[in-house]
């Protein structure tokens, strides 16, 4: 019994281990360009406009603000072709335009509506991969929570990364319990725990100080 459990484990932390290592590698690599604030250009960045005439907007415009104003602006943005993350919904009372800035990874594209006109003026800037894997990166997070995730391919993102998180903490804890099996192994496996908690309690004290 004893021996098929530790197969299990052992087959668990390979597969899943490989299974999450290209979110892994997403997350790690965006974590450099945001440490370093550099980000390779790959190709060129590109940007468009165009016009779009005759946007429906809603009637309760100016008394909705927050998710519900972003969920009734939905079929506008669908009518101007712009899929994507919705930042926020910026309302230029005295102009009486609307600045709505929508995020696709590796793309952003800012939505300026008159809404005398009812006429769409789209920017689109395409941004590059690096771009795209600091997006992913930090979109999953609570800030601005009570309106992010109003795009369904960023709210799976976002499931993936949870399940990334409890993934990795299988990994630790089935990785912990393999080595623990592995008697030639303990001596190796302590020292390594020990200098990897030293490493850890001495930089956290030094960046308390």
């Amino acid at each position: 019994m004893r021996g098929r459990f530790y197969r299990l484990i052992r087959d668990l932390h390979l597969y899943v281990g490989l299974f999450i290592s290209p979110f892994v590698l997403v997350f790690s690599i965006s974590v450099f360009f945001l440490v370093h604030a550099w980000r390779p250009r790959i190709v060129s960045e590109t940007s468009t406009t165009r016009v779009v005439s005759a946007v429906p907007l809603p009637g309760d415009l100016q008394r909705l603000s927050g998710r519900p104003l972003i969920d009734a602006l939905k079929p506008m943005l669908e009518k101007a072709d712009v899929c994507g993350e919705v930042g926020f919904v910026r309302h230029l009372v005295k102009e009486e335009k609307l600045i709505i800035p929508v995020t696709i990874p590796g793309r952003e594209t800012t939505v300026s509506i008159s809404i005398a006109t009812r006429a769409a003026t789209i920017a689109t800037r395409e941004t590059g991969l690096a771009d795209a894997f600091v997006i992913l990166h930090k979109y999953p997070g609570q800030h601005g929570p009570n309106i992010r995730m109003n795009w369904f391919c960023m709210k799976a993102w976002s499931w993936m990364a949870d399940a990334t998180v409890y993934l990795i903490l299988f990994i630790s804890v089935s990785g912990i319990y393999l080595w623990y099996v592995l008697r030639a192994e303990r001596k190796v496996g302590v020292i390594l725990i020990f200098a990897g908690a030293l490493s850890f309690f001495g930089m956290a004290y030094a960046l308390s100080r």
